[in-house]
């Protein structure tokens, strides 16, 4: 059975059974040529830091590091001998020696997707598993399947979201390097179907590392690049947590509650009905954040150093403004009272 899987491996990955001939439009493209949506996606990390691969070369002492055959084909077949053999480090080794040696070489595509396959399934190294395939997207996009590459990257994304970060054989949670991860997968093929769902992932993950603002920017660019979704009614509820939270721990804004009082109020319209009573909930504290803000503002021109009617127009204003509001009959209370001094 090791020996038919060994098999597989070498002739379905070697000689292109994923296929190398038909690469798949419409999810977007390699390093090597076409565009990336760089500018529609707010709350991802800087692009650059995303979007600029670096192309292998050949590494110092060549004549130790190299490959150790004369030319790409010859070193292919080498290789494939070393997976028979299941020396999958040595076949790593040189397999990146190929694609660094000879990178315009017709074997070269399937070096470096079998580099990766072999990083993942066979070395379980799931960081450079991660970068091969990458590697494999920006600069062989032209040469390989990129749909199935591209579904092949998130998968491993999501390996090493359970996976962690393993730094001297202890694992560490690695949120930020598994968000820049996703935001690969969606930069390199925005087209994908599990998009909305790396989104997802990539706005929960700025949660956890308490970026509130960066993640409720990528739930409403979820919600508006694809409405229809599921994944756009679950960005609706989420953002309005991070909106919450964020008007909850900063200083009182009045621009910020008003603009998160109108987020809420388009929200309880396109809310899923069993969200609705959180968002309703959260539409009334906001409320009450700025009728308070209000009323302590009308109060500040009720005092021995303001004159009766400066604080009686402040009142009139604020009930004008909010007359069904729990300050509404105290206000009034009030006012009644300072214009019956006034009179006198």
């Amino acid at each position: 059975m090791r020996e038919l899987v060994v098999a597989a491996l070498v002739c379905g990955l070697a000689l292109g059974a994923v296929g190398f001939d038909h690469p798949t439009p419409g999810l977007g493209p390699g390093a090597n040529g076409a565009r990336y949506a760089t500018d529609a996606y707010p709350g991802f990390d800087n692009v650059d830091d995303i979007l600029k691969p670096e192309r292998k070369e050949p590494r110092w002492f060549s004549f130790i590091t190299g490959p150790n055959r004369e030319n790409a084909k010859d070193q292919f077949a080498y290789c494939k001998g070393l997976i028979r053999d299941e020396d999958f480090s040595k076949a790593r080794k040189q397999l990146d020696a190929l694609v660094r040696e000879w990178p315009t070489a017709p074997e070269a595509a399937r070096a470096q997707q079998l580099l990766a396959e072999i990083c993942l399934e066979k070395l379980k190294d799931y960081e450079d598993a991660f970068a091969e395939f990458r590697y494999l997207l920006d600069f062989y996009s032209l040469q390989c399947d990129y749909a199935k590459i591209a579904d092949r990257l998130y998968e491993v994304a999501g390996i090493l979201r359970i996976e962690g970060k393993e730094i001297m054989f202890i694992r560490f949670a690695n949120t930020v390097d598994v968000r820049r991860a996703y935001e690969t997968c969606v930069l390199r093929a925005p087209g994908a179907k599990w998009v909305p769902e790396a989104m997802l992932i990539i706005a929960s993950l700025r949660e956890d590392e308490g970026k509130f603002t960066e993640a409720i920017k990528v739930y409403e660019n979820l919600r508006n690049l694809y409405p229809e979704a599921d994944e756009a009614k679950t960005a609706l509820v989420k953002e309005a947590d991070d909106r919450m939270d964020v008007l909850r721990e900063r200083e009182y804004n009045r621009a910020r509650c008003l603009d998160t009082i109108d987020f809420m109020r388009h929200a309880l319209k396109r809310c899923r009905p069993e969200d609705s009573v959180t968002i309703s909930e959260y539409l009334e504290e906001a409320r009450g954040l700025i009728e308070r803000e209000a009323y302590m503002g009308a109060r500040f021109y009720d005092s021995s150093t303001r004159t009766r009617r400066s604080a009686i127009r402040a009142y009139e204003r604020f009930l004008s403004e909010y007359p069904k509001s729990v300050y509404a009959e105290e206000v009034r209370t009030r006012l009644e009272g300072l214009k019956g001094s006034v009179e006198k």
